[in-house]
């Protein structure tokens, strides 16, 4: 319970932030995140194709 309690305090910063900084740099800022999790995402399944043990 206690650690819903604070991923939902780390939600509220982020939002928190998001809204004070301006529209483009939330828009590149959450497309990079985007593409960094599509890179991740295609590596590990590429990695558990390949039976190479995960780091």
């Amino acid at each position: 319970m206690l650690f819903l309690v604070a991923a939902l305090m780390l939600l509220g910063v982020a939002l928190g932030a998001v809204a004070h900084a301006p529209l483009s740099f939330s828009l590149v800022a959450g497309a990079v995140i985007a593409v960094w999790l599509a890179v991740f995402t295609l590596r590990e399944r590429q990695g558990r194709r390949r039976g190479t043990p995960a780091r």
